[in-house]
């Protein structure tokens, strides 16, 4: 490889691995708001499966290696080391198996996932009080953000204790339908209805995410196979100039 070519692959190693530590920053700062917003969708979950809430500290932790990675592959690009772009090249490869192996772990379990976080659901519909509780703020926003209510619609609230139990008629505030007239202002906890049908919106926010889901697959593949592709592309500028640099032969240094 000419030396020309050798100091393009150099530059674009760096400028590659430079928008690596940004998205590395990204991912890090997702993972953080995932842990910390108390009004996320995935805070309903997490606050009930341990398998989520470790899934977010993963994140966290990949957000993490993909800024040392970056890092680490803009130092051995300028500074042409073998040894760290070897490193940088093994570390990318372990990233990219790990990836692919999540995405076909996430796709095969899929009727798992969803089962339990059916059952998460159900289980903070039953015993929601319209207090303060972390998972019923997070809920209430779910449902007054997306138009929905209940799991797979207003039936599940009919398990709630205090609805349940209750000689009046009552019904989640956050699922209230605002096109309907005559509806309260309360944005959480359980307003009272003025007749037997709930003035709430029709549809499960299972349906309404699935439908978000399906109306975005083609971004979410796109990205999913961009990023794929630029750790693709990081691999092999990397092993390429790894090639390239020239090692010094010590069996022809002569001994003093």
């Amino acid at each position: 490889m000419g030396k020309g070519c050798i100091t393009a692959t150099k530059y674009f190693l760096f400028l590659f691995n430079l928008f690596f530590f940004i998205f590395g920053v990204v991912l890090f700062g997702f993972g953080l708001w995932i842990l910390l917003d108390n009004q996320s969708f995935i805070t309903v979950l997490q606050e009930s499966s341990s398998s989520l809430k470790v899934g977010s500290y993963i994140l966290v932790g990949v957000g993490s290696l993909s800024v040392l990675m970056g890092i680490l592959g803009c130092f051995g690009a300028i500074y042409e080391i073998r040894c760290v772009l070897g490193l940088y090249f093994t570390c990318l490869l372990v990233i990219l198996i790990a990836q692919m192996t999540a995405a076909v772990l996430m796709y095969f379990q899929r009727d798992l996932l969803k089962n339990e976080m059916s059952i998460i659901v159900n289980k903070i519909l039953v015993d929601y009080a319209g207090g303060n509780k972390t998972t019923e703020q997070a809920w209430d926003y779910l449902q007054r953000t997306i138009h929905c209510c209940g799991w797979t619609g207003p039936g599940n609230w009919t398990e709630n204790t205090l609805i349940r139990n209750s000689s009046r008629v009552l019904y989640p505030c956050s699922c209230r339908n605002m096109s309907l007239p005559g509806v309260g202002l309360e944005e959480k906890g359980l307003c009272e209805s003025l007749s037997s049908e709930w003035p709430v919106y029709q549809t499960g926010c299972i349906s309404s995410v699935e439908s978000w889901l399906f109306n975005n697959y083609g971004v979410i593949i796109g990205i999913c196979a961009g990023v794929a592709a630029i750790e693709f592309l990081g691999m092999l500028l990397s092993i390429c100039l790894c090639q390239s640099i020239q090692q010094v032969d010590y069996t022809k240094v002569p001994a003093y």
